[in-house]
């Protein structure tokens, strides 16, 4: 069975366990990291030597890295569907995985912790500030792509709405301004509908 090792209020965690979720797979999530510690032990970190959730055990396979994961079980369990056949699908899905990671993590990162890990009495609120209005403009790149296809690789959920769908769920949660981005909203009311969605993504920020 699939093993995975993280706490579900991580939106790394949470991307992986949407695509579990719609892939269908049985598995067992274990609670690792924040509050539940386990990632600075020995055992862990022969695991994943950055000390991070999420890791899975696929069978003996041990891996870390939320996107890689989400393309390894896409490729595994969900070629040609979640893992495009098409190599111009495929490509669009791999290229915003990585706008998440390179690009937007970093601002929405910013926002994140200041917002909600952060006591308020102990916030930058300019750099806060500044952030969310950075993570707007990223946001509105992604309207202008999503005014075409339903989803970001096509007509057709893949693993490219996994990382940023994580990421967007939480930007409509955080007290910040936002530009109104209707191809985005209606993008994410689609993802709102989906069961897996709900179930993993749709959680308390914390």
């Amino acid at each position: 069975m699939l093993r995975i090792w993280g706490r579900t209020n991580s939106a790394n965690v949470q991307k992986v366990m949407w695509c579990i979720g719609e892939l269908g797979l049985a598995h067992q999530r274990i609670d690792a990291g924040g509050a539940f510690g386990k990632v600075n032990e020995e055992w862990y970190l022969a695991m994943n030597p950055q000390g991070r959730v999420p890791v899975i055990d696929d069978q003996g396979f041990m891996m870390y890295e939320s996107n890689a994961i989400v393309r390894y079980l896409c490729a595994k369990h969900g070629a040609g569907s979640l893992y495009p056949d098409d190599v111009r699908a495929r490509g669009l899905a791999d290229q915003w995985m990585d706008w998440q990671q390179t690009v937007l993590l970093a601002p929405m990162t910013t926002v994140f912790w200041g917002l909600v890990r952060t006591p308020e009495d102990e916030r930058d609120m300019d750099a806060i500030t500044a952030a969310a209005e950075d993570v707007g403009h990223m946001f509105e790149r992604l309207d202008r792509h999503l005014a075409g296809p339903d989803f970001i690789a096509g007509s057709a959920l893949t693993m490219g709405d996994f990382p940023v769908g994580a990421m967007v769920y939480r930007w409509y949660g955080l007290d910040i301004d936002r530009p109104d981005l209707p191809s985005v909203r209606a993008w994410y009311e689609r993802l709102t509908q989906r069961e897996a969605f709900q179930q993993h993504v749709m959680l308390p920020i914390t």
